[in-house]
């Protein structure tokens, strides 16, 4: 096969890990190979980084294994190509049970031009998503603890909600932190009422006496 990239590198990216395979081709076809593995520390993988730089590598692939390869991108990207690959276009290959044959594998195909890239967003559009899922787990996060404390709230037959359209509002957060100091008194619980829930007194006084 005709040789895209003479100076490529491929990475079989674990956990605490990453196995290099540097594949150096030169004018008349001949093929060096230099493997090495490093901790995925940052202080090792800049010491990777640095390793290629010195042997003249232009492009390094990668499998896309969990979250693992995210660290060793941030550190590659703007030194070098770099391809994310889907590990189903790699997996299919039989034969391959090591982590230096992974790598070595990778780094040929790349050499090659053989391996599809993965899209990967530009780095301000990645903290971007991880932002707004962040946001979006601690929404949930947010309402699930809200049920929950509406549970315990139907347990004891406190009929907060009834009156209170959102439990977790300033008025309901003060009467739910009154509780939680034990102050079981309806009237002066209804009380904690804030603007339009004033004028619900008499009902909310009802609704907070609990089963006993």
């Amino acid at each position: 096969m005709n040789i895209i990239y003479k100076n490529c590198c491929g990475l079989d990216v674990h956990k605490s890990s990453v196995t290099a395979c540097i594949i150096k081709t030169e004018s008349n076809g001949t093929a060096t190979k230099e493997f090495k593995k490093f901790s995925t520390i940052t202080t090792f993988l800049l010491e990777m980084s640095d390793w290629m730089k010195s042997n003249g590598v232009t492009h390094v692939a990668m499998e896309s294994t969990g979250v693992y390869w995210k660290p060793v991108w941030n550190i590659l990207e703007g030194n070098f190509k770099v391809i994310l690959v889907n590990a189903q276009n790699i997996k299919q290959v039989p034969g391959r049970k090591t982590d230096m044959k992974d790598c070595e594998w990778i780094a040929e195909l790349l050499g090659c031009g053989l391996l599809p890239s993965s899209f990967v967003p530009p780095a301000e559009i990645r903290e971007l998503r991880d932002l707004t899922r962040q946001r979006t787990k601690m929404v949930q996060d947010m309402a699930s603890i809200k049920n929950r404390i509406q549970k315990v709230l139907e347990d004891a037959n406190v009929k907060i909600s009834s009156v209170v359209t959102d439990i977790m509002g300033i008025s309901g957060r003060t009467i739910l932190s009154d509780i939680s100091e034990g102050n079981t008194d309806p009237a002066l619980l209804a009380e904690h009422a804030k603007r339009r829930l004033r004028g619900k007194i008499p009902e909310l006084r009802l609704a907070l006496v609990p089963y006993t």
